[in-house]
């Protein structure tokens, strides 16, 4: 009965009328019609997302309605009120340790974690403090060396005697293998030796179990925050060669050959995802540079050229003495004027250019990426003399301005390029991009806003 028909709209049965009622009626309203039929499409889409979720969650929980209380197989249920789940990230183990289900090896990860978030709680303190305070007095007074004469950082490795690493180790060692015992039996990180804020052998415990837990719950998010801060204090010590990172101090990066240039400029500042410029090798960021700026400028005037075709065009002959004479207004506009200008043509545009590169611009002032003495908006190459811009902070913005424009250019020529090479338009008008296969459906039910 509910056969298909070819002459018919996909799945419109002439046995069948509205809400598939048998024998009943159809709409009679072509534009009542097309909207509930795109109705209906808009309700399977979202019911066929809707029972794929049902069937999951039926599956797992063993309930239509998916209650998370009757998922008791899920191996995540075993750590989901454990210490660290907090808002806003919850219970979040995005690369699967604890998919397993193992208790021993969630209780190993978790004394793990402890221990480095504490060492790590210490260890900013330590970058920190010395900062306003140091000990008064003698740090090995057989060597002469005071507290105030040690650095902050890695440069205090180079500074502490062999005697005083060999204190650290042993205290270390006494106080893991001693002090603090890990017990099976008490909860990860809990040492029967310690009491309040880790006080060996410490008489200050916490009795009300709600603020205990929360004051576990910190350790863990300020351990955390902990791990992050010291690696981020070693990469900067590392890098300027200060425990607080000064960038001025960083003069070793290659980087700082370029942070001052031209194109430097907000809001991306010194911008080289590629690193381009790592190696630091100047022969190259300036060769980079001076072709930046010639495409910039090309594109330029390239994005110009498919402008003002469109609001103004020069009078008269284009090509006279041709076997057909062109007219500059008979040039359409866009990739099409490849096919319309003669051979001719294109030969003088290539050799006027060609003589532009080799004898015109063609020698650098000062060594100046881009700089080829034309003067301001390159005047000078048209025989308008002028002296250029001589306040160095005026002339600074307009460079800025120009890289910065040359890069848009860059980025708007190649969109017209696109949609002129689609549509046939240099303007890219979609009606006239009638070759494309997605056109054949744009007018079907079910193409509706948002997406279309």
């Amino acid at each position: 009965a509910g056969v298909s028909d070819d002459s018919r709209t996909p799945g419109d049965s002439p046995l069948f009328g509205a809400f598939g009622i048998p024998g009943a009626a159809g709409i009679s309203d072509p534009e009542k019609r097309t909207k509930s039929l795109n109705a209906e499409l808009n309700n399977g889409r979202l019911a066929m997302m809707a029972i794929i979720g049902m069937f999951f969650q039926d599956g797992l929980t063993g309930s239509a309605w998916g209650d998370w209380e009757n998922y008791v197989d899920s191996p995540l249920r075993a750590f989901e009120s454990e210490l660290g789940v907090q808002p806003p990230a919850g219970f979040w183990d995005p690369l699967g340790f604890t998919a397993d289900g193992d208790a021993a090896a969630f209780r190993r990860r978790r004394y793990i974690e402890l221990k480095h978030g504490r060492v790590a709680m210490f260890a900013c303190l330590g970058y920190i403090v010395p900062e306003y305070y140091r000990w008064p007095g003698d740090l090995s007074p057989s060597l002469g060396l005071k507290f105030t004469d040690v650095p902050t950082g890695f440069a205090a490795f180079s500074k502490v005697p062999l005697s005083g690493w060999a204190q650290m180790i042993a205290f270390a060692g006494t106080v893991e293998l001693f002090q603090y015992v890990d017990d099976p039996e008490r909860a990860p990180g809990d040492f029967k030796n310690a009491g309040l804020l880790g006080v060996p052998n410490g008489f200050l415990r916490l009795s009300d179990e709600e603020a205990r837990k929360k004051k576990l719950a910190a350790e863990l998010a300020n351990g955390r925050l902990a791990m992050m801060a010291i690696i981020g204090m070693f990469f900067q010590n590392g890098l300027t060669g200060t425990a607080w990172g000064d960038w001025a101090e960083y003069t070793a990066s290659p980087l700082r050959a370029y942070e001052n240039e031209t194109g430097v400029q907000p809001p991306v500042g010194f911008w080289d995802p590629l690193g381009l410029s790592a190696s630091g090798n100047n022969f190259d960021f300036q060769r980079r540079r001076e072709v930046e700026l010639k495409h910039g400028r090309v594109s330029m005037f390239a994005t110009i050229g498919y402008i003002v075709p469109e609001y103004w065009r020069f009078p008269g002959f284009l090509c006279e003495r041709y076997a057909a004479p062109i007219k500059f207004a008979d040039m359409p506009n866009g990739l099409q004027a490849i096919s319309k200008l003669p051979a001719l043509g294109l030969f003088q545009i290539v050799l006027f250019a060609g003589l532009i590169e080799t004898n015109v611009y063609n020698e650098q002032v000062n060594d100046e990426p881009g700089n080829y003495g034309a003067g301001f908006l390159g005047l000078r190459s048209v025989g308008i003399m002028n002296t250029g811009i001589s306040d160095p902070e005026v002339r600074k913005k307009k460079l800025n301005a120009e890289l910065a424009n040359g890069r848009l250019a860059m980025m708007a020529i190649i969109g017209m390029f696109f949609q002129d090479g689609l549509t046939g338009s240099a303007w890219g008008d979609w009606s006239n991009y009638t070759d494309s296969p997605l056109r054949a459906f744009e007018g079907e039910l079910g193409v509706q806003a948002p997406v279309g």
